[in-house]
């Protein structure tokens, strides 16, 4: 089983929970992960192509080519592509 936690309005918007426990028998990757659940987790495929996610391993910063194994924890971050040089608002 591996626990997926979602952060960010505007990913739980698109994902409907903030926490998901998905069964995986064998070592996989974030992308087949995705893959295999898509009516839970198909949604976020778009921000991880628009490279405003940030995807996080047993707290190591990950990447949709990561390994999972059974009893990870993945967390999925919204990211903002925005970059913010402290002179102007952030778009919201």
């Amino acid at each position: 089983m591996v626990s997926i936690q979602i952060f960010g309005q505007t990913l739980r918007a698109v994902v409907d929970e903030s926490e998901i426990e998905v069964p995986i028998s064998d070592t996989t990757t974030v992308k087949q992960l995705i893959e295999a659940n898509p009516a839970q987790l198909g949604g976020l495929r778009a921000f991880i192509q628009n490279r405003e996610v940030l995807i996080t391993i047993n707290k190591k910063i990950g990447s949709e080519d990561s390994p999972v194994r059974d009893g990870d924890v993945v967390k999925f971050s919204f990211q903002s592509r925005t970059s913010y040089d402290g002179n102007r608002d952030i778009p919201t």
